[in-house]
């Protein structure tokens, strides 16, 4: 297929018949509106007219979400002023710190749809000013930089609020853990494993919208039999709990999200956790790349 569209682009004229480059842009920008930002952008260098449509504002604005005004207020307005749309969608597909850095946004660069990562410096932590029983540890395998490690506690309580413009969308949100701790040493990554109380009873993750939306979950987050059946391991790795989803409409200008982690069963103590932050992504994000990518 790349042999016949070199032969249509450098060819097409001096055989007499119709190349490429004899395509209007407007239907080119027609087509680009099917396409996703990574296709657009390699076909744009296949002639003038391609990368004439890859540069034209309605064929961006349509990969923006549509709400994208309000997101931009997170910039000072001399950063987007004067930008095009395609210029706007790179802004916005690069992670977009706010509330004193503690959260991000950013656009998928596939999908163009909304994705955020929320520090667990934004939550509520019980017992986090007592370093008898957490510590914030350095480290390069979280977004934010760090994450606050648990050596023991018998009262486990995280809480979590966002308030902010979600375009509309099926939303996903997870907590990221990481049972044990890890660091490095010699460059090599080493993980200690202090895990201790997370098999007795399971951790209990809750969400809810300010419109009246809930759900909840469940999950021993050390099962050792579950992960012999599945042949998964969970020590040592950074996981994902999902606790639920929940939508966004047209009509919801802002939208507040507030989300827990608990297990307060105090009959015993947990410790060896490190929590690093929780995701909202849209449900189907992940099929939807793999779409876009492979179609």
């Amino acid at each position: 297929m790349g042999a016949s569209l070199s032969n249509l682009t450098e060819n097409g004229a001096a055989n007499g018949g119709p190349g490429l480059g004899d395509i209007p842009e407007s239907c080119v920008a027609c087509v680009f509106l099917y396409l996703t930002p990574p296709e657009i952008c390699n076909l744009a260098r296949l002639n003038r007219a391609f990368r004439g449509a890859a540069s034209s504002d309605a064929v961006w604005e349509a990969k923006l979400p549509p709400n994208y005004q309000q997101l931009l207020e997170l910039f000072p307005p001399e950063r987007y002023q004067k930008l095009s749309k395609k210029d706007i969608f790179a802004l916005l597909s690069r992670p977009v710190l706010f509330d004193d850095g503690y959260k991000e946004i950013w656009l998928d660069r596939v999908t163009g749809r909304a994705c955020m990562s929320i520090s667990a410096k934004a939550m509520t932590i019980t017992g986090i000013e007592d370093r008898r029983y957490w510590n914030w540890i350095p480290t390069d395998e979280s977004r934010f930089q760090v994450v606050a490690y648990l050596q023991q506690i018998w009262w486990f309580e995280v809480d979590g609020i966002v308030k902010f413009p979600f375009p509309p969308d099926i939303y996903s949100l997870s907590f990221r853990l990481h049972l044990g701790r890890s660091s490095k040493r010699l460059l090599r990554r080493v993980c200690y494993d202090h895990t201790h109380g997370w098999d007795i009873k399971p951790v209990r993750f809750e969400l809810s919208t300010s419109d009246g939306q809930q759900a909840s979950s469940e999950c021993c987050l050390d099962d050792t039999e579950q992960e012999e059946a599945t042949g998964s391991q969970k020590r040592g790795c950074w996981v994902d709990y999902k606790v639920g989803e929940f939508i966004i409409s047209g009509s919801d200008p802002v939208t507040e999200v507030s989300f827990s982690m608990k297990q307060i069963d105090c009959t015993h103590s947990k410790g060896g956790l490190c929590v690093d932050s929780v995701s909202i992504m849209p449900s189907d994000l992940g099929e939807c790349r793999r779409r876009g990518v492979l179609k």
